[in-house]
């Protein structure tokens, strides 16, 4: 009798972009820049996930210029980092689909992204628990804010099943 292997753990990072500008009603939201306050958000993250040891192996973010600038921002030296015009505007589902194709090598996956994609995504990994961070994720996914999910088996079975929301973190909650 041959022993099963156990599961496969990653780590799942959702961050939705940082505060962004609405000053030009001429520009195409794709194009829409980070603010003053967006780019320190930005900063106090990427502090935060370079101070945690939460650097990811891979990084998917939409091609939106306020979600390259976050990501610019964050500092995340040593990633892969695949710039995706499919995530601009993803839903949920979409979403998840394109982390279901994450190859088996990348131990952590950072998604940069939208709401209400992010937020739904989240919501839906989080599981219907109505206390703590999943019941925070629910109320309101700010610009900025980070969902961590330990994922036990492999990308292409990520679900709710498989999830297990470890934190939620808003630049406000890092001072």
């Amino acid at each position: 009798m041959t022993e099963r292997a156990s599961p496969t753990s990653h780590r799942l990072l959702l961050l939705r972009h940082a505060k962004s500008s609405w000053d030009d009603a001429s520009r195409p939201d794709h194009d829409r820049p980070l603010t003053k306050r967006g780019r320190r958000a930005a900063d106090v993250m990427g502090t935060h996930l370079r101070t945690r040891g939460l650097v990811p192996d891979l990084v998917l973010c939409s091609s939106s210029r306020r979600t390259r600038e976050t990501l610019e921002r964050l500092g995340l030296a040593g990633a892969e980092v695949a710039i995706e015009e499919r995530l601009y505007a993803a839903g949920e589902d979409d979403l998840l689909g394109r982390l279901r194709e994450v190859d088996e090598g990348v131990r952590s996956g950072l998604l940069i992204g939208h709401n209400p994609g992010v937020q739904d995504l989240a919501t839906e990994l989080a599981g219907p628990a109505r206390m703590g961070d999943a019941a925070r994720i629910r109320e309101k996914f700010p610009t900025g804010a980070l969902a961590l999910f330990a994922v036990d088996g492999a990308w292409r079975d990520l679900d709710r099943a498989t999830a297990r929301l470890e934190s939620f973190t808003a630049p406000r909650d890092l001072g």
